[in-house]
């Protein structure tokens, strides 16, 4: 059903894509949009080691959601600020793409225990998180991505 990487040298390993996932901070989730166009969002994630799962969360209407709730289909790209070998100017960045479904976190609890998860990777202000949380916590929505697979490799920008 998926593709198998062409360049398996530049292929990064399961850990390695992991490991992206839980240090990046954004990535762009792609949906499929109105009249069948692919739209693609910058978007915060929370990568889950305990089901493995890509969390994510918005306002509970719009293009996104409507889209999502047409097609659970999504890719989820992330990719490192890369790097320069001593002596070249090429970037070298790690990217990872997941493919899976998306479904919806149905219970509030879960909703706020993940949107606190998330937001520690942005601050460790637990006051500012709680303000946050109480203040716009009932208009949140948080769904997930289940990754059905994933690819991450190496490249070099030259």
């Amino acid at each position: 059903m998926f593709r198998e990487m062409l360049r398996k040298k530049q292929q990064l390993s399961e850990e390695e894509c992991i490991e992206i996932l839980k240090a990046e901070k954004r990535g762009v989730l792609s949906v499929l949009g109105d009249d069948g166009y692919p739209y693609g969002m910058p978007i915060n994630h929370f990568y889950c080691e305990e089901d493995g799962k890509l969390y994510f969360h918005g306002v509970k209407k719009g293009h996104k959601i409507d889209a999502m709730r047409r097609c659970d289909k999504a890719s989820f790209c992330v990719y490192d600020s890369g790097f320069q070998r001593e002596g070249e100017w090429a970037l070298n960045i790690k990217s990872v793409i997941v493919f899976g479904r998306i479904e919806f976190v149905e219970d509030r609890e879960k909703t706020l225990e993940l949107t606190r998860r998330l937001s520690l990777k942005f601050t460790q202000d637990e006051a500012y998180i709680e303000h946050e949380i109480t203040n716009s916590g009932p208009g949140t929505l948080m769904f997930a991505l289940t990754p059905e697979h994933m690819t991450g490799k190496l490249v070099n920008e030259a």
